[in-house]
C-alpha cells in the first residue's frame, strides 16, 4: 500500500497534548505505525555522556506520535486534510501521485 505521510511532510496533529499543532516529519516508522514529528510530543531523555553531547544530562527530544493522531497539511488551505491518490499522465508517462481530499490539490509534484 502507498504511503500517505513521507518524511519532509508537514502535518496537524489530531489528538494529545500537542492537538493543533504543526510540524515536519522526520522519520516514519512503519513497522510500528508511528512518526516522529519536529519539535512535537517532546519528552526529556537523561541522558551520559557521549561524543554528540559530551556534558550528558537531561536532553529533550521528539517522541513517536501513532500515525493515525496526524494529518497531511493541506497546503492550499492550510487545514487537516485526508490523503487520496490519482493517476497523472499517459502511458509510460503515467504514475501515481497523492491528492488532498478537501482541495483536491496534487501533493506529489
Amino acid at each position: 500500500m502507498a504511503a500517505r505521510i513521507k518524511k519532509d511532510d508537514t502535518v496537524v496533529v489530531l489528538a494529545g497534548k500537542d492537538k493543533g499543532r504543526t510540524g515536519k516529519v522526520l522519520k516514519v516508522l512503519t513497522e510500528e505505525q508511528r512518526v516522529l514529528v519536529e519539535g512535537v510530543n517532546m519528552a526529556k531523555r537523561h541522558t551520559a555522556p557521549n561524543v554528540a553531547h559530551p556534558q550528558g544530562g537531561v536532553i529533550a527530544k521528539e517522541a513517536p506520535l501513532h500515525i493515525s493522531n496526524v494529518a497531511l497539511r493541506d497546503p492550499q488551505t492550510g487545514k487537516a486534510t485526508r490523503v487520496g491518490f490519482k493517476f497523472v499522465g499517459e502511458g509510460a508517462q503515467r504514475r501515481k501521485v497523492r491528492v488532498a481530499k478537501g482541495s483536491g490539490v496534487q501533493i506529489d509534484v
